[in-house]
């Protein structure tokens, strides 16, 4: 539904804190904090999640789902998938 990295960017954007993020969405800061600290997709449970969204998209945030593409207009971002970067090249000419 929502990574953890989402939703760190997605708070960043918005140009908000984890204390008003929590009080927007009706949950506490430990939550907040413990969402983002997670790995990938935030595992939680199911209303706090929506709380979340909801909250985000209030701010004005539109999530946008891997793949998906954004029905709003305005600015954003996307992250792209990490691919594994290629070997750098050392000053003699070998690769790392």
């Amino acid at each position: 539904m929502i990574s953890a990295a989402q939703m760190r960017a997605a708070r960043a954007l918005a140009g908000i804190d984890q204390r008003q993020l929590a009080e927007k969405a009706g949950l506490s800061v430990p939550t907040i904090q413990r969402m983002e600290a997670s790995e990938g997709v935030i595992r939680g449970n199911v209303d706090s999640l929506i709380k979340i969204v909801e909250a985000l998209e209030s701010f004005g945030i539109e999530l946008i789902g891997e793949g998906a593409l954004s029905q709003g207009s305005g600015r954003g971002v996307r992250l792209k998938i990490r691919t594994r970067p290629e070997p750098s090249a050392e000053p003699d000419g070998t690769a790392q």
